[in-house]
């Protein structure tokens, strides 16, 4: 379970930026968190509830904002939204796609006091 690894990590990169800010509280932690990212967010967010009990962002709020997987063809140029995890281009039929987004889990933004 690498949730555990990544909530390390981001108490961590929120502590370095708060206290680089001269905050003294975090409020709430902003994620996005792509579908092709290997993350569960029902995890992360277990993960997240029991480390930051003992951190920088203890009360804070953790807020998940679920990317889904955009794709674009690299036959006909399509961008689309996949569905499922079919990859298939919706227009021309391929399966020769490369990823745009949603494979990321990106720290968007952090409210501090």
């Amino acid at each position: 379970m690498h949730e555990f690894s990544v909530i390390q990590a981001l108490l961590d990169q929120c502590e370095k930026e708060a206290k680089k800010a001269g905050a003294e509280k975090i409020l709430t932690i902003t994620l996005k968190v792509g579908k092709l990212s290997g993350i569960e967010p029902a995890l992360l967010k277990n993960a997240f509830e029991f480390f930051s009990e003992d951190s920088f962002c203890k009360g804070a709020a953790l807020e998940m904002t679920i990317q889904p997987v955009i794709v674009q063809c690299k036959v006909c140029g399509a961008e689309t939204t996949l569905e499922s995890l079919k990859f298939e281009c919706k227009s021309c039929g391929s399966d020769k796609l490369s990823a745009i987004d949603g494979e990321d889990l990106v720290l968007m933004s952090l409210e501090m006091e």
